[in-house]
């Protein structure tokens, strides 16, 4: 979509708004909130020269972190929601944009497998779309402990110190994911009551085995939280033979009792716009509590009384159902950008095995990538690769006429020593060099940055 057209449905979206407004009496204006359009004009123009201290993450030349701007239809449709400014707390606060959530919040469940009577909700955040599942399942599981991989996100640990509970960190094998015979060995004493299992570790994108996971939970009666908030929507090509994924984990997220996703990730969506869901929609009654002025207009189950959070914007399920109108969640609809992106770590893995220069800290089972420099057949110190890693990452990042901008990962050495064999550790962690391939405009580059990388740690 190019820029004119964007420019188009933004004006399109606020004539229609406009026109929902002239359906109610002309009004003056309060003068109190009278700008002069010179000083608004002013004040723009400044903020647009303010938003110059950036990272081009429009850019596919911008690799690193998972950053990327939201669809134009996306932006669109966030615009003119957010002139009407509508809460999704309650129906009051937003009776057609709650519809709107209702209705892409269950395209995203039928997604994962879960039948007509889920529960589920959008959130600021996958922060906290993995704190309501986490509080719902420590409520189910009262004095119970919560097991994780130990390259889960930190949010588990830190939801689990707000919620007061005691959190297990699990090891995991030589590509990043849980140890299942690991996890079988926690005694009875550790008295876990939920697994998380994650769908795309934010470090390397690794993929526990859900399958095997949910198996065991269901002869210890663990409940099992899987959070997809990177990786969810690769469930959409998880069975395509041409993305190379191993289906198992994807087709077991549906016995899953609860599942967090982020559209603001992979979804195309502004920040930010997390979702949680429940297989039972019996849990709703944990949230349940009262609002005496808030809850008057229906008799419906409002939003608010199935979330945490209070305010949220109505905006953010607007912009999400307007995506998925054009972009729906099939091979054909967003798979195909999906499918882009998973090639391109596919492209840049081969090509840095092949290079002889690099080697792949694992293989991508989604679309991370992730080199160590160090040639094939030999052995480094984790303080020297981390020193060539760093020279790489700045000589490549201040490169004036072509910058390429990619991460740096501190693998810690509990999972290196199983990832990097070649690496002698002389201290607790190796930096390498890690790209987030997330843009479909990736596939066609993957190979010119392995080169650029290559020529950086020459």
């Amino acid at each position: 979509m190019t820029e004119r057209e964007l420019r188009a449905l933004l004006e399109r979206g606020m004539d229609g708004v406009a026109a929902w407004e002239a359906r109610w009496p002309a009004f003056a204006a309060d003068p109190s909130l009278d700008i002069p359009f010179d000083r608004a004009a002013a004040a723009i123009d400044e903020l647009a020269e303010r938003l110059h201290d950036n990272y081009p993450f429009f850019h596919p030349q911008y690799a690193g972190q998972m950053l990327k701007p939201p669809h134009p239809i996306a932006l669109a449709a966030y615009a003119m929601t957010a002139r009407i400014n509508p809460n999704n707390h309650a129906l009051d606060g937003g009776p057609a944009t709650a519809a709107l959530e209702r209705e892409a919040v269950a395209q995203i469940a039928t997604m994962f497998g879960y039948g007509h009577d889920h529960l589920g909700h959008l959130t600021s955040s996958g922060t906290i779309a993995n704190l309501e599942a986490l509080w719902v399942a420590t409520r189910l599981r009262p004095g119970t402990a919560v097991a994780h991989s130990a390259e889960a996100h930190y949010t588990h640990a830190r939801m689990c110190a707000v919620l007061g509970v005691r959190s297990i960190a699990v090891p995991v094998d030589a590509r990043g994911r849980m140890d299942v015979a690991a996890l079988q060995a926690l005694a009875e004493s550790d008295n876990v009551g939920t697994v998380v299992v994650t769908a795309g570790t934010t470090a390397s994108g690794a993929v526990d085995p859900v399958h095997e996971v949910v198996a065991l939970a269901a002869t210890r009666g663990w409940r099992v939280h899987a959070d997809t908030a990177y990786g969810g929507f690769f469930k959409i090509i998880a069975e395509m033979p041409d993305a190379y994924m191993d289906p198992a984990p994807w087709q077991a997220l549906s016995a899953c009792d609860s599942i967090v996703v982020d559209p603001h990730k992979h979804g195309l969506q502004p920040y930010g716009c997390g979702c949680v869901l429940f297989r039972d929609a019996s849990v709703g009654a944990l949230y349940k509590h009262d609002s005496p002025y808030t809850y008057f207009t229906s008799q419906e189950l409002h939003l608010g009384e199935i979330s945490l959070e209070c305010s949220r914007a109505g905006a953010s399920a607007a912009a999400l159902w307007a995506t998925l109108r054009c972009l729906p969640l099939s091979p054909t609809g967003l798979g195909r950008a999906l499918l882009a992106t998973r090639t391109a770590a596919l492209i840049a893995s081969a090509n840095a095995r092949e290079s002889g220069e690099l080697k792949p800290v694992v293989e991508p089972e989604l679309d991370i990538f992730s080199a160590a420099p160090v040639r094939a057949g030999s052995r480094a110190a984790a303080s020297a690769i981390s020193a060539r890693t760093q020279a790489a990452f700045d000589k490549l990042g201040s490169d004036r006429d072509d910058p390429l901008y990619l991460a740096v990962w501190r693998v810690p050495a509990a999972f290196g020593r199983l990832a990097m064999p070649y690496v002698d550790w002389d201290r607790d962690d190796c930096a390498v060099l890690r790209s987030v391939l997330m843009k479909p405009e990736h596939k066609d580059r993957a190979a010119g940055i392995v080169s650029r990388i290559l020529a950086a740690v020459k």
